[in-house]
């Protein structure tokens, strides 16, 4: 029997979470690999992860477009030695920096599809994979019924128009008002640095592409149980997504949250942020909240699948993965 990745093996097991089910680990492509000679077992196993979890009568699922490493120069407020030394001590250092995976959630209630966020498409990293992920799922990007953005930055946007066409066409599209006027703003544009004229491109195509757009005005509710909540500071319009019902609760963070440097330190950005004082405002308020709280949170570019709670620790608030395997 051919040596199965953790992930691939998690697959077969029941698996659950805060009272509900929750189906980790991945699809082997192709099923021969089970099958597989000694010959065949040695090469890779290609594996699409996927984690579910029930919040009541939601099903919402971790998928992951790939990743990123972002250089250890890319978070001011600190040094790049202070960030690489952080990553060392976690653990999680690679020589080119920082790894962000690029994770999106698909809620289901049987009767809805919600995709937040659409992943990078292939224009930062090795990204591109969103697809692939909802392949294993059954499902065609025309069988979604909403995309929500959390905010127009590339990597959370760029799919919805791979190959200049819109990808996602009996979707309706929500995006905070704030947003869609900054980043299609012409005046905004020409004085923005250069790794951030990617998404102004794309802003300009997703307006152009989705006539169906719906440009927010604050906290409101998409569908029952989903509703949207104000996290602005990353971007001007950035929010976030509360999924709830039957006394559970998931809230999808986006960028407020970064690894190594977050949540232990809210004076600590990223190069893509437009105003860091802001971020750091709303930082100081949230972390100190969901810790309180417990809220179960899930975050675009902590490891997959993003799932994990801000804890306070000794005066010091820390990032606690989610024991989401193996739960009655």
């Amino acid at each position: 029997m051919p040596k199965l990745s953790r992930r691939a093996f998690a697959s077969a097991l029941p698996l659950g979470l805060l009272g509900g089910s929750l189906f980790g680990g991945g699809m082997i492509e192709g099923a021969s690999a089970l099958a597989a000679t000694p010959a065949t077992a040695k090469a890779p196993v290609s594996v699409t992860p996927l984690a579910q979890i029930r919040i009541g009568r939601f099903t919402v699922t971790a998928l992951t477009d790939g990743y990123a490493d972002m250089p250890y120069d890319y978070f001011p407020g600190r040094t790049a030695a202070e960030v690489e030394q952080a990553a060392v001590a976690q653990s999680t250092a690679r020589a080119s920096g920082v790894r962000f995976l690029f994770n999106q959630y698909l809620v289901e209630d049987g009767e809805r599809r919600i995709l937040i966020d659409a992943g990078a498409a292939g224009s930062i990293g090795q990204t591109g994979q969103l697809p692939q992920a909802l392949a294993a799922l059954g499902l065609q990007p025309d069988q979604i019924d909403a995309v929500i953005v959390t905010h127009m930055h590339q990597d959370h946007m760029g799919g919805l128009i791979l190959g200049g066409k819109n990808n996602y066409p009996k979707a309706e599209l929500y995006i905070d008002r704030r947003d869609v006027a900054h980043w299609t703003d012409p005046a905004k544009r020409s004085g923005a640095p250069d790794y951030l004229q990617t998404s102004f491109k794309m802003a300009d195509e997703v307006v152009r592409l989705y006539p169906r757009l719906q440009a927010l005005d604050g906290e409101r509710e998409i569908a029952p149980g989903v509703s949207i909540v104000d996290l602005t500071g990353h971007t001007p319009g950035h929010i976030g997504v509360r999924v709830e019902d039957g006394g559970q609760s998931l809230i999808m963070v986006s960028d407020m949250i970064f690894p190594v440097v977050h949540p232990g330190a809210t004076d600590v950005f990223f190069l893509f942020e437009q105003d860091p004082a802001a971020a750091k405002a709303m930082r100081d308020r949230f972390f100190p909240r969901a810790a309180s709280e417990g809220a179960l949170i899930a975050a675009t570019h902590m490891p997959f699948p993003g799932l994990g709670r801000v804890v306070a620790d000794r005066g010091q608030m820390r990032w606690q993965v989610a024991d989401w395997a193996l739960q009655n």
